[in-house]
């Protein structure tokens, strides 16, 4: 076999590795999104691969038309070259621009719905610092603001409940994973006033999760209202479930 052939065999061999492995998400699978406002960020970063994928690939083609009519040809270096770029181009932006995952001091920034969208994805950045049973309640969390944050999208900004969500959300919420975080991971699972670090932690979650749960069940008591006053006003109109069937005989 020429010293050509294997050099051939061997870019074929990498390059089959590489696609693999971007297929299969990378060196390391993305962890599962824990609600809707934080996958959504993670598709827009998506996309922005996508799309400067196809333009490395389609300017990289460029470039190989006009040198090989320029030059008749580019040979079989020419090939194995392009097949490179294409590797290059392929695993680079496959890889980047990575998902920024917010700092605590951004979480507050922008509208409301926006911090929610945030603080999900801070959110799942933590869930490796934390013990099993907080994760879960993370993950309810997760849940609990997509509700929260289709709220927020049909809300005047200017109302007093989204001051209070912000707190909730943009302060009381990380701010109860940092302190846990300040505490040495040898240290989390020690008995320290009756209950572990790790008790607390969990504890606290919950009630913020239950208080998630309150604030949006508030914010719905609106929409619920004028359902159930639409509903009264279509019995009075119609008579009822009872009036609609003698109109339909």
């Amino acid at each position: 076999m020429s010293d050509t052939t294997r050099q051939s065999d061997a870019i074929l061999s990498a390059a089959s590795r590489s696609l693999q492995v971007q297929r299969d998400g990378g060196t390391h699978r993305p962890a599962r999104s824990i609600g809707r406002g934080s996958a959504e960020l993670k598709s827009k970063a998506l996309l922005k691969r996508l799309r400067n994928i196809v333009l490395g690939v389609l300017g990289i083609f460029a470039v190989t038309s006009i040198a090989g009519w320029i030059l008749n040809g580019i040979g079989f270096w020419g090939i194995m070259l392009t097949f490179l770029a294409l590797i290059g181009v392929v695993g680079g932006f496959s890889m980047f621009p990575k998902v920024k995952i917010p700092k605590r001091a951004e979480l507050k920034k922008g509208d409301a719905k926006q911090m929610v969208a945030r603080t999900e994805l801070w959110l799942e950045a933590q869930r490796p610092a934390l013990p099993p049973p907080a994760v879960k309640v993370v993950e309810q969390l997760g849940v609990q603001l997509d509700a929260l944050g289709l709220q927020l999208e049909t809300i005047d900004q200017n109302n007093p409940a989204v001051g209070e969500v912000r707190e909730l959300v943009g302060e009381y919420i990380p701010e109860t994973i940092d302190n846990y975080r300040k505490i040495p991971a040898h240290l989390r699972s020690e008995q320290h006033a009756g209950k572990t670090a790790d008790e607390r932690l969990t504890e606290s979650l919950g009630k913020i999760s239950g208080e998630v749960d309150r604030v949006t069940r508030r914010l719905a008591e609106g929409a619920l209202d004028d359902l159930a006053i639409k509903s009264r006003y279509l019995d009075y109109r119609f008579g009822g479930a009872e009036a609609l069937e003698d109109h339909s005989k």
